[in-house]
């Protein structure tokens, strides 16, 4: 690994990463509450053991971020692979936030309750629950930018205040 490739790889995952949310907001509004509601609904409802028919949704970006990681490893030199790895890279990383931050935190599958110290988080955990509280069908969608979202939201419908923490 030299330096102008890592200098290639930091800056695309991090953008990646970073869009990731929008992506993930306009897939949860409009594909996991449209046409994959039967099994996006699962979420919303109490779980019953450890998994959910919704956690099937969360491999479905794995494939390709491996893809692009292992092309990143494997393909021919130049620019285009080590981009890729980048934004498998990149991919990869909100993956995980996600799988931390909203299985782990939100829904407390982890025991990582420490995060509730940090007034984003419990912001974060505020406006997620909203979501599940209400009306699913409406926003916040996101995660990471939920509580912007929710403001959004607040702001279209009228109200003063998004969510309480």
């Amino acid at each position: 690994m030299n330096v102008p490739t890592v200098a290639i790889w930091l800056p695309v995952a991090l953008v990646v990463a970073c869009a990731m949310e929008p992506w993930a907001m306009l897939l949860h509004g409009v594909v996991w509450h449209g046409p994959l509601a039967f099994v996006h609904r699962s979420h919303h409802t109490k779980r019953t053991g450890t998994f959910e028919w919704n956690d099937a949704l969360s491999t479905l970006h794995a494939p390709p971020a491996i893809a692009l990681i292992l092309f990143g490893c494997r393909g021919p030199e130049g620019p285009l692979r080590e981009v890729l790895f980048g934004v498998g890279l990149g991919m990869t990383l909100f993956g995980m936030a996600y799988v931390v931050v909203h299985d782990g935190f939100v829904h407390e599958r982890l025991p990582i309750t420490w995060l509730a110290r940090f007034r984003y988080f419990r912001t974060l955990r505020a406006c997620h629950r909203a979501h599940h509280r209400g009306d699913a069908d409406h926003g916040p969608y996101g995660l990471f930018l939920g509580a912007f979202e929710a403001r959004w939201h607040a702001r279209r419908r009228g109200r003063t205040r998004a969510v309480s923490r």
